[in-house]
Order: structure tokens, then C-alpha cells, then sequence
């Protein structure tokens, strides 16, 4: 189904199998995007919902512990009326068709167990979500394979969807697609990044390619430099285990920054239809120029966080990570575009944890207007244009120009013109994910990743891992600031700034 097609039918009747089923993702993401297809009236009758963990639960159980989830979360934002966030008859019909396989993954038993779900549920249609462990995602696809599961009919689909990290670098990466590809076809992976759910995400397309007054100046012609920010106010949490085996860089930037970067720099495709899309942004990814290691030290901060305002821990000090930690918290980093349309652009990346704000925005900084009729006025250079694409928390997208101040002095004033989404639609809520879910479905694959595309991102990121293993030095900076000084150094070395966050 073609992107620029209207979305208005139910998906088809299938079973959704959601491995891992006790996981934070399938209580806080999963369930509640599926709620609201359903509430959206997105989702078959005949679609059935079946987790797949290792815990002993039944049925009525399981249901009702993904229900007292949902209403919990809710009155932890505020929410006192639980009927406000579950409708209780349309939360009953969905409750009818969730059920539950108590299995390990690694146990033949347990896919035995599906097949025969599959069989009694009437359709051969299943989809098999892994929001598992990494470690698990190729033993399950091959017991998926060995088992028979993924053989699909003409009229039966069969899609496996993986959550990020898709490997841990190229060489893992290039591995972990070996073996998805050893027992499906690429049409059958839906490789998600939740950040392509987000409305402004989709809409960058559409803003790019169905307004003509972009594309006369989305070149190196008038573009100076791209900014693409991705801060986080929270620090680990309880993911310390986690993060201090993976860090800032590998967790960040070679899905969710990546993507943001070749919806930017993509050229026009074809149609929007999956591969038309997925292949230019493949081609942006694999155009990132190749640093040399030492270039790769010099193109990049490395950031951690300390003790800071509020009695907030250093990371160090944070549960389940190493006293001595030299993990990453925060990068910051320059990449060239080395095609027609960008040579010459540098594309500067930052995230972080544990920042002043919570704020996802791509700022397209514009070369400054010359300003010689301004010579003999109190002007004395102008600012440059910024294109602001606010991806969360406030969805939008905003002009900043360049005004007179009132008053008898020439004194400009930068104003903003754009738009708010909230002001201009009506946003139900969501996790992000119902996009997503419902594009696995219907089969759309426009927003989820091919292989070259995940090869190409760790390609690019690999000069970065292999530097800082063999040198380079981590800077600090405290809870609550926007990295370290290093990473401002990093663009004033070639004259710019990054642009306010906020």
C-alpha cells in the first residue's frame, strides 16, 4: 500500500504473536498502540493477540495484567478515571482475543505450541514480534524458520518484526542480517524504529515533496549546515546493565539520528512505495564520507554525565553501572553527505542524556543573506535562517526570520513563523507505535529498514567505535547542561553554533 494512499481500512485478520510479552515494551507501548487501532477501528475481528514468555500465567491473567498496567500508568500522569483511558466494552472485545503461551524460546515445544495457536485461530496470517533481548533475536527467527512458520501461502503471510539494536556494529550487524535472510525473504522483516511512528517524522516527507517552495533551496546552494538533536532530560533509569555495554553512540545515532538524517538529505523518490523510499535513504546513508580514524577522533566529543543540580547522580553513580565507567552518555558529531545535492554540508549530530531539555529537532541552517546595504547602520551581521523541525515534545515546525524592531534605529529582532500540530489537528493519543503495528499488517514496509540501510549506518559509525577504542579522551559535563564544552568547540571550529535548544 502506497504511502500516498488514504489509510481507512482495517488491517487484515491475522495473529500477532508478541514474544517477550512481560516486557516493559509490550505493557507500555505495544498494548496500549494496540488499544487504540482497535479504538481507531483499525484492527479485524479476527485479529488475535497471543504473548509468548516464559512465565507460568493463564489467559484471563495475562489480560488482566496488561489492563491494570495501562490503567496504573495512567493515574501516575493524572488520569483518576480509568474509564477514560479504557473504554470498558471496547477493552472487553479486544480482552476476548488475548491469550498466552507459556514457553522458552529456545525450547522447540513452544513454536510447536504456536503453530498449533495458529491453526485454531483460523487464519493462516501470524506476525511475530520480538521485543525480546537482542541475544534472542536470531536464535528465535531460527527456530521460527526451522520450525515451518515462515513459510508463507498466497493467501497466508507470515512478517517478523524486530526491535533496535540490530547489531552491536558492522560485523554484528552483517551477521544478524545473514541470519534473518538464511530463512526469510527482506519483504517478510520489518526492522521498526519507533522514532519513524512520530507524526513530524512522516510529515518531513511530505513537507519536503508536496511543497514547491522547498525544493528550489534544499541544496548546498543555500543550506550552510544540518543540526540533528536528540535530548533526553532522563538518565539511564533502570537500564544501567544495558547502557554501560552500549552507550550513547550505538543506541543513538546509526537508527534513530541516521533515519532523521536521510529523510532530510534523501532525494525524491519515484512513488512512495517501500522500495522507492528505502532506497534513496539507503543511498544517503551509504554516501556518509568514510572518516579515517584519526579524523574520527577529531570529528567527535564523547560526553558523560556528573553529579549535577537537584542531587541528580553522576552516571557513574547510577544502578547497575561500573564505578569506573568510561561509557559514553552523550555525543556529538560531524558527518559529510558526499553527494551532488550535499557535498561540502556538514550534517552535525548530538544526544545526550541527563540534558537541560527534552527536545527531538532537526535545525537546517541557512547561509546568511549578504548584508553590504546594511554597512553604515548599527547592523553589523545578520543572523542566519533556521528551518526548525520540532520533532517531540511540541510538534511542529517553525521559520526563523529576521524583522525591524519598532523604533528609529535599525535594530532587527529574530522572529518566528510556523505551525504547532496541536494547534491545527486534533491528536488522539498515542505511543508511536500504531503507525508502525498497523503498517506491519497491512505489509507497507515505507517506514522500516532494509538491510543495506542497517549496513550502511553501522558502516558509517564504525570509524567512531574503532577511534575511541584505541584513544581519544571522555569528556564530562554535570546533569542538567547540554554536554560538554568540547562539543560546542566542535562546530565553533568551523564557525557556527548549535542552535538553542528549547
Amino acid at each position: 500500500m502506497s504511502r500516498a494512499t488514504s489509510k481507512v481500512d482495517a488491517a487484515p485478520p491475522s495473529t500477532l504473536f508478541l514474544f517477550g510479552a512481560h516486557g516493559d515494551l509490550v505493557k507500555r507501548l505495544l498494548m496500549p498502540a494496540l488499544y487504540n487501532l482497535s479504538r481507531d477501528g483499525l484492527l479485524d475481528n479476527g485479529l488475535h493477540i497471543v504473548g509468548v514468555d516464559h512465565n507460568e500465567v493463564s489467559d484471563a491473567d495475562f489480560a488482566a495484567k496488561l489492563e491494570a498496567f495501562i490503567i496504573e500508568q495512567a493515574r501516575a500522569k493524572g488520569v483518576d478515571e480509568p474509564e477514560k483511558v479504557l473504554d470498558p466494552a471496547l477493552w472487553a472485545k479486544l480482552r476476548k482475543r488475548i491469550s498466552y503461551i507459556s514457553g522458552d524460546f529456545l525450547d522447540d515445544a513452544t513454536y510447536q505450541a504456536i503453530a498449533e495457536r495458529i491453526e485454531v485461530n483460523g487464519t493462516g496470517n501470524a506476525m511475530f514480534y520480538l521485543a525480546t533481548s537482542p541475544r534472542f533475536f536470531s536464535e528465535v527467527a531460527q527456530r521460527l524458520g526451522s520450525s515451518g512458520l515462515l513459510k508463507e501461502q498466497p493467501d497466508a503471510f507470515r512478517r517478523v518484526v524486530i526491535e533496535k539494536p540490530f547489531g552491536h556494529d558492522l560485523a554484528s550487524a552483517e551477521a544478524l542480517n545473514a541470519c534473518l535472510l538464511g530463512v526469510m525473504s527482506e519483504k517478510q522483516i520489518y526492522r521498526i524504529d519507533h522514532y519513524l511512528g512520530k507524526e513530524t517524522v512522516q510529515n518531513i516527507l511530505v513537507s519536503r515533496f508536496s511543497n514547491g517552495i522547498f525544493e528550489a533551496f534544499w541544496n548546498n546552494h543555500y543550506i550552510d549546515h544540518v543540526q540533528i538533536t536528540a535530548a533526553e532530560t532522563v538518565g539511564v533509569e533502570t537500564r544501567g546493565n544495558f547502557y554501560d555495554q552500549t552507550g550513547a553512540l550505538r543506541d543513538m545515532v546509526p537508527n534513530h539520528l541516521f533515519q532523521l538524517l536521510a529523510m532530510i538529505a534523501m532525494e525524491p523518490p519515484a512513488a512512495f512505495g517501500a522500495d522507492a523510499v528505502r532506497g534513496e535513504k539507503a543511498k544517503v546513508i551509504g554516501a556518509i564520507r568514510p572518516w579515517s580514524k584519526a579524523d574520527a577522533l577529531k570529528n567527535s566529543v564523547r560526553g558523560q554525565y556528573t553529579a549535577g543540580q537537584g542531587d541528580k547522580p553522576g552516571y557513574r553513580e547510577e544502578p547497575k553501572v561500573d564505578p569506573q565507567s568510561t561509557t559514553e552518555t552523550y555525543v556529538a558529531l560531524k558527518v559529510m553527505v558526499d553527494n551532488w545535492r550535499w557535498v561540502g554540508v556538514p550534517f552535525y549530530l548530538r544526544t545526550g542524556k541527563r540534558m537541560s531539555v527534552r527536545d527531538t529537532e532537526i535545525a537546517i541552517c541557512f547561509k546568511p543573506a549578504p548584508y553590504a546595504q546594511f554597512r553604515d547602520t548599527e547592523v553589523d551581521r545578520l543572523k542566519s535562517n533556521y528551518l526548525k523541525i520540532q520533532i517531540q515534545p511540541d510538534e511542529g515546525m517553525w521559520f526563523d526570520l529576521q524583522a525591524k524592531r519598532p523604533g528609529p534605529a535599525m535594530e532587527l529582532e529574530n522572529v518566528k513563523l510556523g505551525f504547532a500540530y496541536k494547534d491545527f489537528f486534533q491528536m488522539q493519543p498515542s505511543t508511536g507505535y500504531e503507525t508502525l503495528i498497523y503498517d506491519c499488517l497491512i505489509g507497507d514496509q515505507t517506514l522500516f529498514q532494509r538491510a543495506d540501510n542497517i549496513e550502511n549506518g553501522w558502516r558509517a559509525v564504525q570509524p567512531f567505535l574503532d577511534a575511541w577504542r584505541e584513544g581519544g579522551s571522555i569528556a564530562t559535563y554535570a546533569a542538567g547542561e547540554d554536554g560538554p564544552e568540547a562539543a560546542d568547540e566542535l562546530l565553533a571550529r568551523d564557525g557556527h553554533h548549535w542552535h538553542r535548544l528549547g
